[in-house]
């Protein structure tokens, strides 16, 4: 069987694959280090669609010439399904009460959601808490979607402008324990949700723009900065537990010497890697 991506031959020997499934599962695995996805496939010329899928992904490879599989790239997919989102918060804005219970449970079955369940889990959940629960509101849910458009389609753009941002809730972590100490807990709590906030904002935008090649640097330096990731979040969940115990010393030393720090640094390595061309 010989395999296309996109139309050119892939130069690849199967060792114990025995299915379609099977090949393409392998495939999935191997994008998943690349800036794309899985977007459909056909067999011998015919196109697979969602009808016969199941009965492809059995079919054994030996009885077949060519299998073609299509790809796109992540970022265009996010965009993609970040718009269908948007209009499905527009369908479901003008239904009915009887029709709105009904809503998730059809959309979660929808390419739409499968994307946003696997690559934006995250938003997925906001997405079950507004079409569910109805928790959330449709406006917040629209406004986070547009964010998240925004970070793909533009992450230069929305990176840097997160650096005023950033250092305006560094300096409000100076004031975190005092503002605990004296009971200024809707402060604190709002300090405490914004800096989160920014960090997870940063942490998305870099892997938008190390999957869409904005980022110039070796592999050594490329791994000094996830290093520094992984190091941060680490700080980040134990400033949060502080601060779930009511723990001022602990949440004023963390937020004002390790967190603040931490994410300065990680956004200023990322910046000087950052490859923006006139």
């Amino acid at each position: 069987m010989e395999i296309r991506i996109n139309g050119k031959v892939l130069n690849v020997k199967l060792e114990n694959e025995k299915t379609v499934g099977e090949v393409l599962a392998g495939v999935e695995q191997w994008l998943s280090n690349t800036g794309f996805v899985f977007s459909g496939f056909s067999i011998d010329g015919q196109q697979i669609t969602a009808s016969i899928i199941k009965e492809a992904f059995y079919r054994e490879i030996d009885s077949i010439n060519i299998l073609d599989i299509k790809t796109e790239s992540r970022a265009s997919h996010s965009v993609l399904s970040l718009h269908i989102l948007l209009e499905d918060i527009s369908s479901f804005e003008n239904l009915n009460f009887e029709e709105k219970t009904k809503f998730f449970n059809s959309w979660k079955e929808s390419g739409c959601a499968q994307f946003l369940k696997i690559e934006m889990q995250d938003l997925f959940i906001l997405c079950e808490n507004a079409f569910s629960s109805m928790s959330l509101s449709l406006a917040d849910l629209r406004s986070i979607t547009e964010e998240r458009a925004r970070e793909v389609s533009e992450p230069v753009i929305e990176f840097t402008n997160i650096e005023s941002v950033l250092n305006t809730i560094c300096e409000r972590l100076i004031d975190l324990p005092l503002d605990i100490q004296t009971g200024k807990e809707t402060q604190a709590a709002k300090t405490i949700q914004l800096f989160a906030a920014v960090s997870e904002k940063i942490l998305r935008v870099f892997f938008q723009l190390d999957t869409q090649g904005y980022l110039v640097y070796n592999e050594e330096q490329k791994e000094t900065v996830i290093q520094q990731i992984t190091e941060f979040t680490a700080i980040l969940r134990e400033l949060l537990d502080a601060y779930e115990r009511n723990d001022s010393v602990l949440v004023g030393d963390l937020a004002e010497y390790e967190a603040s720090v931490r994410i300065k640094e990680i956004y200023n390595a990322i910046l000087s890697y950052l490859n923006i061309t006139e």
